[in-house]
């Protein structure tokens, strides 16, 4: 359908891929991964057009639809949630509209020579009408919206008036609604709640017939529709048949095979070296010498490529505090809505958060799970009830937005070190170079990080003081799968409580042993972890 053939392209004096080779066929699901800056999305715009190899050729069967979502959703307005979303089928609604034009004309007298050529064209948009889902269009239009949480009430609100997380939905719903032969997915899962993940996974699996290129973050999202891992490192494009869990196991087994072989190799070349060191100036050994240099000369060195950069960081023995570590009596919240009147977020909520627990709050988007999170943290008032924090607690809260409160003109290493301005300029610099910021990159301004850098600054700034209970909103939502990892046994081993707020299962299932659900402003307690909260909610056979 789609080959990428011997293929090189660089960014300045960046070599992205040379000479890299990869297929997309009919109906495959391909996982794209690699650390940041490697050319995944570079991969993306290669195929749709937007940038041109270097080197190589890109070809594509004739008549392909491609519809390629990306993080960059570009400007909406003008237009209903539905009418945008219908949009993306501009050709497919014109190919309607020539249908119909087309029978009008044919009730028109005309020769013969005419008519079988407007039967011929009527033929031919017909097949490409259908062809392109055109005869259910606007139900499909609405029923991916409707899956992506964006329900019939919404249909007809103005696109401007959606936040910035569900325009992200609104663009997803134009791409899945066009019904492309291929679908490129650039992070489809970043801004979507755990239902509309799971309706997403089962319309990929059963609704779409296409093939599928994606990034995801999301680990159990990868694992569930991926078959074939395409992995883009170190100057080349490597695929791997299975999961991304079967990447992961391969890469690791084929790294080995590949030091093993360095390490013969090495040892060969120290022999041969060695021989024409010690008889090159004998005349008797000449011709030996030569050949060996020869050879020497041939030999294709094996390369070993760099390990990827990953987190890498503890977080300090907490002080202890109290068993009790939150109390909550009565608690509530209402927020005073623009256009006058009230909306009950939650109500009625007590309970005990103990020490060392860690705690999951879920609930579909808008549920009122942040502000839950922002009520304990002290970020904002009940509107009754109490929470009284418990004897020597220190509270650390990452909200989705703690990226906007860094001061944009500050650098890396003044960030951290305002965190903690007793501590010496060698113990800050090592809890930048933890946290991936090493040499020059701890005088970068804030302003000029990607959202993953400054989440990893945040996080610096909150294991820098000593905190014993952790509020966490969406810690992982701009971190890869190997921070995230490495986030996720951190807080594992991590002596203190947790309470926080992921979309991201593989993190919830492999971290929590509590569970809070707020649903329609009531919250119910299940005390048991992750799994045996979808057990009891019947949230398994979705969710697993």
């Amino acid at each position: 359908m789609i080959h990428l053939t011997s293929i090189s392209k660089q960014h300045g004096s960046q070599v992205l891929f040379k000479d890299a080779s990869f297929q997309i066929l009919p109906g495959s699901r391909n996982g794209l991964v690699g650390p940041n800056g490697a050319g995944k999305t570079t991969i993306f715009r290669l195929i749709t057009g937007e940038e041109e190899p270097d080197n190589g050729q890109i070809s594509c069967a004739k008549k392909t639809v491609i519809g390629y979502f990306s993080q960059d959703v570009g400007d909406m307005s003008g237009r209903s949630a539905l009418e945008e979303v219908m949009a993306a089928s501009a050709r497919t609604v014109a190919l309607g509209e020539e249908i119909r034009a087309m029978e009008a004309a044919m009730c028109e007298p005309m020769g013969d020579d005419e008519l079988a050529a407007l039967l011929e064209r009527y033929g031919d948009a017909q097949e490409e009408f259908e062809h392109r889902g055109g005869y259910d269009l606007e139900a499909r239009a609405q029923a991916v919206l409707t899956g992506l949480g964006i329900g019939p009430d919404a249909y007809n609100r103005p696109v401007e008036s959606f936040s910035g997380g569900w325009k992200m939905r609104i663009a997803l719903a134009r791409i899945l609604t066009l019904n492309p032969d291929v679908l490129l997915l650039d992070e489809p899962t970043n801004h979507l709640d755990v239902e509309s993940i799971v309706w997403l996974e089962e319309w990929l699996a059963s609704e779409y017939k296409g093939a599928l290129l994606m990034t995801s973050h999301d680990r159990d999202f990868m694992n569930r529709i991926v078959t074939t891992i395409v992995e883009v490192a170190n100057k080349t494009v490597t695929t791997y048949s299975g999961n991304y869990d079967f990447y992961l196991r391969e890469r690791e087994i084929r790294r080995e095979q590949l030091l093993a072989s360095h390490r013969r190799q090495q040892e060969m070349l120290a022999k041969e070296e060695e021989f024409i060191a010690r008889f090159a100036a004998r005349a008797s050994h000449a011709a030996q010498v030569q050949s060996r240099v020869k050879k020497l000369e041939k030999i294709e060195r094996i390369e070993i490529p760099p390990e990827q950069k990953t987190i890498k960081f503890e977080f300090a023995e907490p002080p202890r505090s109290g068993d009790d570590v939150v109390a909550m009596q009565g608690l509530a919240k209402t927020w005073q809505l623009p256009e006058g009147g009230d909306k009950s977020v939650f109500g009625g909520v007590s309970g005990l958060i103990r020490r060392q627990e860690k705690i999951a709050v879920v609930g579909v988007n808008g549920a009122g799970k942040s502000t839950f999170l922002k009520v304990l943290a002290g970020e904002t008032e009940p509107t009754s009830g109490t929470v009284n924090l418990g004897a020597s607690v220190n509270l650390g809260y990452f909200s989705q937005h703690a990226m906007d409160v860094l001061d944009p003109k500050r650098t890396v290493f003044e960030t951290v070190q305002d965190a903690i301005p007793q501590a010496s300029i060698g113990v800050v610099r090592n809890l930048c170079a933890a946290f991936l910021f090493q040499g020059d990159d701890v005088d970068k301004r804030i302003d000029k990080l990607s959202g993953g850098e400054k989440s990893r600054v945040v996080l610096a700034t909150l294991l820098a003081r000593p905190i014993n209970l952790l509020v966490l909103d969406e810690p992982t939502n701009h971190l890869d799968i190997q921070s995230r990892e490495i986030l996720l046994e951190a807080l594992q081993k991590f002596a203190g409580t947790v309470v926080l707020v992921s979309h991201d299962r593989h993190f919830l299932r492999s971290l929590v042993g509590r569970v809070f659900e707020i649903d329609h402003g009531e919250m119910r307690v299940y005390e048991g972890d992750y799994e045996y909260y979808l057990h009891k909610t019947g949230r398994d056979s979705r969710a697993a």
